[in-house]
């Protein structure tokens, strides 16, 4: 069958669905292709299911703090994998559903399953269908990357589309790759009793790139779970298991989670035929506050362009996407800072620029270390917080921290970062006692102290000494 129709969305995931929720607003005349599963990564095997794990493995963790509070009975306590795994998918299934209610649904009579192609800029194969659009938006995702040395060991590997899938624990995992993914999943399943040992090329853990957040940071899961970084891993059957070796560690697990970021799903859709040049992984150049590809009626939003791989960005590039899809001439989107969170204890964060952007910029730095006070009252005395400002006049520039309850100071930070708030407009805010903002404050103080540029006169107003 033939479609002429106005738009063609191809990949019903977050940033495709944000962006037929503009397209909607001016047309009906579309069409939503989808070749995969329908429900979002984020739902079905991203954002909330983890989050889930994470809350129960977190939750049972909790017991071995009891004792020195006075509450008793925790060696009562034990972890039920079937149990925890039937918890999470029931409430995965419906975070699916809700999905599909409010936003698949209402578009199941312009659906067409498959896998498109371009057969020319305007023009799509889908199937046996062709489709032709005055714009396409293309919101395909990605896949977790498997390199070709793992793949003889499959039948052991997870990825992140696994792990919930699975009908028991197992008792020991190797996982590869200690980003956000990695670090959360590898100390949800270690809290819950499976024996973890993890490794990265890398020298440091949930994409920090701050020197002494990085330490402090790797300091604290190292107690929890055996790190190795700056390793390549080999690989070898052991009967039912894995052996994995790296250096001198040595160590043979039921199964390994590999988070080594992902594909882009392209290599169907043979973007080729735009007559424009593509990256190593097949994606073509974009603007990056339009989403449009060079000056043709096509936009790439979400996860398959590779540029900001995580919900809430997918969601902007989503819309931007269909807002120029269905106006003319396009219109420049501004991008909101960059804010990554890892939720696992401590929460790992970044916002704004991080140090590595900053640190040839010399840059007025703040730490703040989370001792004493509310974090102490938590027993949650851990990690780091590391301010970044402009040394001229204080305006804030980013951060990266690891911290107790940290995603919250991160929005903070975001947000002020956003409004090009400075160190002594946030100084000059309340901070209530006691509180983990307090950390914060100190951290501001510090950077404060730094700032050599006309500003600094505001030091002496906020009680501080001329350097």
């Amino acid at each position: 069958m033939d479609y002429d129709v106005d738009v063609a969305v191809v990949g019903a995931g977050t940033a495709g669905l944000s962006a037929l929720s503009e397209v909607r607003k001016v047309t009906d005349n579309f069409v939503l292709i989808n070749g995969g599963e329908l429900g979002t990564t984020c739902a079905r095997v991203g954002c909330m299911p983890s989050k889930v794990m994470i809350q129960t493995a977190n939750d049972f963790f909790r017991r071995l703090d009891l004792p020195k509070r006075g509450i008793r009975g925790q060696d009562q306590l034990h972890i039920d994998g079937q149990d925890v795994l039937n918890h999470l998918r029931q409430l995965r299934d419906g975070f699916v559903q809700g999905v599909m209610e409010h936003f698949v649904e209402p578009a199941r009579d312009k659906l067409l399953v498959g896998y498109a192609e371009f057969l020319e800029p305007s023009r799509l194969k889908v199937g046996s269908d062709q489709v032709r659009a005055k714009a396409i938006i293309v919101a395909t995702g990605t896949r977790p990357r498997i390199l070709d040395q793992w793949k003889p060991f499959e039948t052991h590997i997870w990825t992140y589309e696994d792990v919930f899938e699975q009908p028991e624990l197992p008792e020991s995992v190797g996982i590869i790759g200690l980003g956000a993914i990695g670090i959360e999943l590898g100390q949800a399943l270690q809290r819950m009793g499976v024996a973890v040992t993890g490794f990265d090329i890398l020298e440091r853990i949930g994409g920090l790139t701050d020197p002494e957040v990085s330490e402090r940071t790797l300091d604290v899961f190292s107690k929890e779970i055996s790190i190795h970084l700056g390793v390549g891993v080999d690989m070898e059957q052991k009967g039912s298991q894995v052996r994995m070796m790296a250096g001198n560690i040595d160590v043979t697990v039921d199964k390994i989670l590999v988070s080594a970021g992902g594909i882009p799903n392209t290599d169907t859709l043979h973007m080729d035929r735009l007559g424009v040049t593509l990256d190593q992984n097949g994606v073509p150049p974009f603007d990056r506050e339009t989403m449009q590809v060079g000056d043709l009626p096509i936009f790439i939003a979400g996860d398959v362009n590779g540029y900001r791989p995580v919900l809430h960005e997918a969601s902007h590039e989503g819309k931007v996407a269909g807002y120029n899809a269905v106006h003319s001439p396009v219109v420049r989107f501004e991008r909101k800072p960059v804010l990554s969170i890892a939720f696992c204890e401590p929460n790992i964060c970044s916002v704004g620029a991080r140090w590595d952007e900053l640190q040839d910029a010399n840059p007025a730095v703040g730490r703040g270390q989370f001792k004493g006070g509310r974090s102490k009252i938590m027993g949650k005395e851990t990690g780091m917080i590391a301010v970044y400002a402009d040394a001229e006049n204080g305006r804030l520039l980013g951060a990266e921290m690891a911290g107790p309850e940290a995603e919250h100071l991160a929005h903070l930070l975001a947000w002020s970062i956003q409004a090009d708030r400075t160190v002594f407009d946030l100084l000059e805010s309340p901070f209530y006692h006691p509180t983990i903002e307090e950390t914060l404050e100190g951290a501001l103080k510090d950077a404060a102290k730094h700032v050599q540029g006309e500003a600094a006169g505001k030091r002496l107003m906020l009680g501080f000494q001329n350097k």
